[in-house]
């Protein structure tokens, strides 16, 4: 009786520590002043599943608020993550620093940028939402934070810990520090944990070899890095830039071993440990290793010879146009539709884009799709299911048959957006189906083999970024 009142305990602490697979460890909110660190420290945040952004505020340090707002949306929106909400503090004057405010982050054109701060609106929809365990990762001074606490908006009842990238808490100083000291030394006194986390000693963290080993990782997260860290002018001379800073707090957030704590003066100081081994754990985080995505495959090949001989041609292809993540969602699809069809790729593109406008992972945002039950336009709904795990077991997804159309809605957070076919795909797809109809019939093999065909072409060529059109609805 003994030993099977042990195993249950056993078993129960396991549930309890494994968690949700499909949920991140990690609710943050970040500050950033928008120095080159940041950029690189944020861009790490977002290629880990096991973090969830829920916004960022955009402060006064190497940059202006305003300057810093347009270099932050205009990254966010080369990643396709325009749903991440992003405010501003304009409670501080930027330095403005000729070299960070040189580096490009993105198109910064036909970007708007908010005329008052909006912070405390952001941190109390935040709180409004239910959400807690926030860890709060301060990449510029402790201002926002501390005016925050100060208005009674934050509590230690929803803000787990504050990790603040400063390197030195003995002398009281740092670049962060002296932005805003009276809050700095406000806030590390406070009920709240702060975790300050130091640089590495290394010069030169970011070498050539390092940067070689991050252009092997294809996804836009790496390119943007390379890219910046080879094309920016004046980059060779600024001996900061190839230095690691800001990023630390990405790495601390996923594996905390790998630095030393130290008890300075009564507070949580955290120095980085071996170089090498802060590489190999930015490596993983980056290339969005950090969780298991899947329930029962380890890995879904790309080894072409696993696949159908007329799609072995294409497979290369459609992972380097779409990426992993399309690939496996269309594979699942399409086991489970049963044929390889064209709505179902559409659906299988319009959840992944969604999910990427949010920066979410499954079985988080609400679907409405208006793709009604008859095929071929009810195809899209398997795609949309497997794509965003907003599947009718979850109570996620509701299809409705009320003025058929290829939109979706998806909500997430209280923000609902709307992402539909374009006029033109729609039409060609439609013209297409409607031509193998009238020629061969549904009841032919003929026609499900030219579906086939013309769906395999489509999944290659089509890219989620070109075909649809995204709305906002309500929230914002």
């Amino acid at each position: 009786m003994k030993k099977q009142i042990l195993i249950i305990v056993l078993l129960l602490s396991f549930l309890v520590s494994s968690g949700h697979p499909w949920k991140p460890a990690h609710n943050v909110i970040i500050d950033t002043d928008c120095g080159l660190d940041d950029m690189r420290a944020i861009t790490v945040l977002l290629a880990s599943p096991d973090v969830n952004i829920l916004g960022i505020i955009v402060s006064a340090g190497a940059l202006s608020p305003y300057d810093g707002y347009k270099k932050m949306k205009s990254m966010l929106n080369s990643y396709h993550h325009e749903g991440i909400p992003v405010t501003i503090n304009y409670n501080l004057r930027g330095l403005d620093l000729e070299f960070p405010s040189s580096v490009i982050w993105g198109d910064e054109s036909n970007i708007r940028v908010p005329e008052t701060n909006g912070f405390n609106k952001l941190c109390r929809n935040i709180v409004q939402n239910g959400t807690s365990g926030i860890s709060f990762i301060a990449l510029a001074s402790l201002n926002s934070i501390s005016e925050l606490i100060g208005s009674g908006l934050f509590t230690s009842e929803h803000v787990a810990e504050i990790i603040w990238s400063n390197n030195s808490l003995s002398r009281l100083s740092g670049f962060n520090y002296n932005i805003d000291r009276r809050s700095a030394n406000k806030i590390l006194k406070g009920d709240i944990p702060v975790k300050t986390i130091g640089y590495p000693g290394d010069r030169t963290f970011y070498s050539e070899s390092f940067i070689n080993d991050l252009n092997k990782i294809k996804s836009g997260y790496t390119e943007k890095i390379c890219s910046v860290m080879k094309n920016s002018p004046g980059i060779d001379s600024h001996d900061f830039a190839w230095q690691a800073a800001d990023e630390m707090t990405a790495i601390y957030l996923h594996y905390p071993d790998l630095f030393l704590a130290e008890n300075v003066k009564g507070h949580q100081f955290f120095k980085p440990g071996d170089s090498e081994e802060l590489k190999n754990h930015f490596v993983k985080i980056i290339s969005s290793e950090t969780v298991s995505r899947n329930q029962v495959f380890k890995l879904i090949p790309t080894d072409t010879s696993f696949y159908q001989p007329d799609l072995q041609p294409f497979i290369n292809d459609i992972i380097s146009n779409h990426g992993r993540d399309e690939w496996e969602c269309g594979v699942l699809t399409n086991e489970m539709h049963r044929h390889l069809g064209i709505y179902s790729i559409i659906g299988v593109k319009m959840g992944i884009l969604a999910r990427e406008y949010f920066h979410v992972g499954v079985d988080v945002m609400e679907v409405t799709s208006f793709a009604g039950s008859a095929p071929p336009l009810s195809c899209m709904n398997d795609g949309l299911q497997v794509s965003t795990g907003a599947t009718t077991g979850h109570g996620l997804l509701n299809v409705t048959s009320e003025e058929l159309s290829t939109r979706t809605d998806f909500t997430y957070n209280g923000v609902t957006i709307r992402i539909k076919l374009n006029e033109e795909v729609a039409n060609k797809i439609n013209e297409e189906l409607k031509e193998l109809n009238i020629v061969h019939g549904l009841d032919s093999d003929i026609y499900w083999e030219l579906v086939r065909q013309r769906a395999i072409l489509h999944w290659k060529n089509l890219s989620r970024y070109e075909i649809f059109n995204i709305s906002d609805l309500e929230g914002r």
